[in-house]
């Protein structure tokens, strides 16, 4: 029988044990044991994670972890991280070599800029950026050596959209991987795979922990693929803990009903504060005045969790802002049941010079919301006391 997304969030369940428990058991081992001499030299002549060797290769808990996101994304398989950051360097690395290129949306997180930037450049390794904005620019960048174009929609933290199905067709067209990043709207509000995409990757610790508690990545994607990501991670080690695969796991089953109230919560505090005096920009996918709107509609259920605002004041005015908040959360994440203030340009993004700022579309009064799941009556009460001061 086929369920919806929503019941196979909470209904999905890959193994019970023999003592038939109801919620999903956790497996806090480092190794596991055999039945013979026989068995451990089989189990080391694999190189598939169908046989639980060691913690770091696989574990019954992560594995759970895994195929529900698989199975909530639209695909076959996955390999899970202990961060979101380590799924994106895995996602590099696995797939690719000295030589070869990378094209990357310019609206970037700032530590995967930092790697496209600084890191894979040290390693032969080169990358071009494009404007989300004008995707036209996308064909005259790839190059006989370009091997993977990679993107975050809607982007952080500047909420661009970008149409999936048109920058698929142009992947295919010259055999490149396409690699979304589908952190800020999760599989509860959009699903890459529908579009086109070839591996979608996740930092596990934003929405879909959903409580500020545990750090996680997942990519997923079809077997072929995954595969050679397994290996790598297999043998490098940036593996998912058991126990925050375990917490992730819970939080699946109210995915979707949290993701309803983000994108309620944040469509009604993108309204009331469209007109504010105080700020020359409000964003938001679900806002008409969106530059991608009918993208984001075609693509997206919702609007996702995240507004974005721009203070006349530019960075002092942030800052006074941040300080006035009595109610929201100053802290650097985002995802959470408590609604957070950021201000990108001296935190998260604090390294980018003048100019990489405004190839991502961060000015010095803008502000990030990750609307939280409190009343919408106390979270614009808050921000709105705090406009005052800014």
């Amino acid at each position: 029988m086929a369920y919806h997304p929503e019941t196979e969030a909470i209904r999905a369940q890959m193994q019970r044990t023999e003592q038939k428990e109801h919620s999903t058991p956790m497996f806090l081992t480092s190794s596991f044991v055999y039945d013979s001499a026989e068995d451990m030299a089989s189990a080391f002549m694999t190189d598939t994670p169908e046989m639980n060797i060691y913690s770091r290769f696989s574990n019954p808990t992560v594995d759970e972890f895994i195929r529900k996101i698989a199975l909530l994304e639209g695909t076959e398989t996955g390999i899970a991280t202990g961060t979101g950051m380590a799924a994106i360097f895995s996602t590099f690395m696995t797939f690719l070599s000295k030589g070869d290129h990378i094209i990357s949306a310019s609206a970037v997180f700032g530590s995967t800029h930092t790697i496209l930037t600084k890191y894979l450049p040290k390693w032969g390794i080169d990358s071009t950026y494009f404007d989300m904005n004008h995707p036209e620019q996308i064909e005259a960048l790839i190059r006989p050596n370009t091997k993977m174009l990679y993107v975050e929609t809607p982007s952080n933290p500047g909420l661009d959209i970008l149409d999936m199905e048109y920058v698929s067709a142009l992947c295919k067209k010259h055999n490149i991987l396409f690699v979304v990043d589908n952190c800020f709207a999760t599989p509860a509000v959009q699903l890459p795979f529908k579009f086109g995409a070839d591996l979608v990757v996740h930092s596990a610790t934003k929405y879909i922990d959903g409580q500020g508690r545990v750090l996680g990545g997942v990519v997923v994607g079809r077997k072929e693929l995954i595969q050679p990501m397994y290996l790598f991670v297999r043998n490098t080690g940036p593996s998912m803990s058991p126990f925050n695969a375990w917490v992730l796991t819970k939080s699946l089953e109210t995915l979707f009903v949290r993701m309803d109230k983000h994108a309620d919560n944040a469509l009604k505090l993108a309204r009331h504060l469209e007109s504010h005096p105080k700020l020359t920009k409000v964003k938001y996918p679900w806002l008409p005045s969106h530059p991608q709107h009918d993208t984001a509609k075609k693509q997206m259920l919702n609007g996702g969790g995240i507004v974005t605002f721009e203070l006349k004041g530019g960075l002092n005015s942030g800052r006074q802002f941040l300080n006035a908040l009595k109610m929201l959360s100053m802290t650097n994440n985002l995802g959470d049941s408590r609604s957070i203030a950021s201000h990108p340009a001296s935190t998260t993004h604090s390294k980018l010079n003048a100019e990489e700022k405004k190839a991502v579309g961060i000015t010095d009064g803008l502000v990030r919301i990750s609307v939280g799941l409190e009343h919408i009556d106390d979270i614009i009460a808050d921000i709105e006391q705090a406009l005052e001061k800014a």
